[in-house]
């Protein structure tokens, strides 16, 4: 199915919560990783905030080539993951690793509903591709959290 060249304007809004989304997913990993106190865990987050920044490069490389303008206007209100983060940032930085992995899940969960929202707005078929392919990692992330945030809990019950 062919796009028209209005389509990418129409989903621009989805896009942009996306890269939104990737901006403060990127700023998250990076102050939890900052943070965590398990070394594995932060050179993960670190790495994954890079990766994060990647992706915002592409999907704007992306919808340059399909012409669309600059979504960065936008007056879009500070999402939870701003919230949690100001809030944090005010925390001591003893806040322990089941906290910041609750905020690191908060966070991933935002960046899933932003892409699963920005790729059913039917965007261009790049796009949509490029969104399906981060998709993909967002979500493997997302489980790999989940998972460090059930083994937090896991380990606090059991003491």
């Amino acid at each position: 199915m062919q796009h028209s060249s209005i389509e990418p304007e129409q989903s621009g809004s989805a896009i942009y919560t996306v890269i939104q989304s990737l901006i403060d997913s990127q700023e998250a990993l990076v102050e939890i990783g900052e943070r965590l106190e398990d070394q594995e865990l932060k050179r993960l987050f670190l790495a994954e905030s890079l990766k994060r920044a990647e992706f915002c490069g592409e999907l704007e490389s992306a919808l340059n080539r399909e012409g669309v303008g600059n979504l960065r206007t936008s007056s879009a209100a500070p999402g939870g993951v701003q919230e949690a983060l100001a809030e944090l940032r005010f925390k001591p930085h003893d806040a322990g690793d089941r906290a910041l992995l609750a905020m690191a899940e908060q966070s991933e969960d935002a960046a899933r509903e932003a892409y699963a929202k920005a790729i059913n707005a039917f965007p261009p078929t790049p796009i949509l591709q490029l969104l399906s392919s981060q998709a993909l990692r967002i979500e493997e992330t997302y489980d790999f959290v989940k998972a460090a945030v059930e083994r937090t809990n896991e380990t606090r019950n059991a003491a």
